[in-house]
């Protein structure tokens, strides 16, 4: 799973045409301005927030009653087409080493996950059973996070970018001591675990339930904490103190205790955690105590089949770079091998060389 920045990705300091650059910066003005826009329309009031729909939550329910937001909506349609555009440039700047198929559409997966969580039937019902919301946290903290950070975007933004923009604004902040600190493999593990505990056993969940605003904030450190914890783990980005496949294993596998903890203890509660959901009764015949130990036994298993599905992946990356190593090795042993023989055999020439003129010259001296 680990990758380099490719060689075209250097961090030179070449010039740069003024029309390139007016270019690119029209751009990311651009795209500050329809991120502002958006944030703006994400943080008006939504009304009825938490309104029980009269279906119960079926598959059908589930997978074709969409209620699209249009800020959510145009907020992914946008970072869908600026990721479009991003690689089409970085394949036109760099047709000898395009960007691989997988990194491509593993982003495009992690918006799909956020789209299903945020705007499908899930969020539909969110409000209404603990056990949904469960599934969305899920999709937002160990779904979209590893796909999105798959597809490499800080390495793609570096290929696609100038020199000049490389190294006056995108190296800075990547080497910056806030973002050395924040991506620190020990800092993103504990505040991972930190938002995973806090949310759920904090004032925070049930104030998300009630109030519009919150939910959105609450979403976002969701999907935020996610990247920062599967960043090192993926491992396909530059980031400084990168760690070995030990330590990544040991990262991962050191998450299902974790999650199996705080699944427990969600379990195991005695009466309901959340009194938004016991003010609703016991919509579609559940009441809020069985929904919730039903949203325990989805985290806990699904969540450790996702955790233990990474360490294999880890595993797996281990395994095929040790197999690469080797065959490295061995192609580093058979050159040696092969210079060796060319030497003896320019030596064994040599010497024949030799002793022809040696035994040439005798001749010569008796004919005299």
């Amino acid at each position: 799973m680990v990758a380099r920045v490719p060689r075209d990705v250097a961090w030179d300091h070449g010039r740069v045409q003024p029309p390139r650059l007016v270019r690119r910066l029209a751009g990311i003005i651009t795209a500050l301005v329809v991120g502002l826009v958006v944030g703006l329309l994400a943080a008006l009031p939504a009304a009825a927030h938490g309104a029980v729909p009269e279906d119960p939550p079926d598959a059908g329910a589930i997978l074709l009653r969409w209620e699209v937001e249009p800020a959510l909506a145009l907020a992914l349609l946008a970072t869908a087409v600026f990721w479009w555009r991003l690689l089409a440039s970085v394949d036109r700047a760099h047709a000898e080493n395009p960007v691989p198929a997988r990194q491509r559409w593993a982003f495009f997966g992690g918006l799909a996950a956020i789209a299903v969580a945020l705007l499908s039937g899930v969020a539909r019902y969110d409000t209404t059973l603990f056990s949904v919301h469960m599934v969305q946290h899920l999709l937002l903290t160990l779904v979209a996070p590893p796909l999105i950070v798959l597809g490499a975007p800080i390495t793609q933004v570096l290929r696609a970018s100038s020199p000049e923009t490389r190294r006056r604004v995108l190296l800075p902040i990547l080497h910056s001591r806030v973002v050395k600190v924040l991506t620190h493999p020990i800092v993103a593990w504990l505040v991972f675990t930190a938002v995973m505990w806090g949310s759920h056993f904090s004032p925070l969940f049930d104030r998300s339930l009630e109030d519009r605003l919150v939910h959105d904030l609450e979403h976002g450190l969701f999907l935020a904490s996610g990247l920062l914890f599967w960043g090192p783990l993926v491992a396909v980005d530059p980031a400084p103190g990168r760690m070995g496949y030990p330590a990544r294993i040991g990262y991962v596998f050191l998450q299902m205790p974790q999650n199996s903890f705080l699944a427990i203890a969600i379990l195991f509660a005695a009466n309901p955690l959340y009194p938004h959901y016991v003010t609703l009764g016991a919509p579609y015949g559940i009441d809020a105590l069985s929904d919730q130990r039903l949203a325990a036994g989805i985290m806990w298993f699904f969540g450790d089949v996702i955790f233990l599905v990474a360490t294999l992946a880890v595993l797996a990356g281990w395994m095929r770079a040790e197999e690469r190593s080797t065959a490295a090795a061995d192609r580093r042993v058979d050159a040696e091998r092969a210079a060796l023989r060319d030497r003896e055999a320019a030596l064994l020439q040599l010497e024949s060389t030799e002793a022809a003129d040696q035994a040439g010259s005798g001749v010569s001296s008796r004919d005299r």
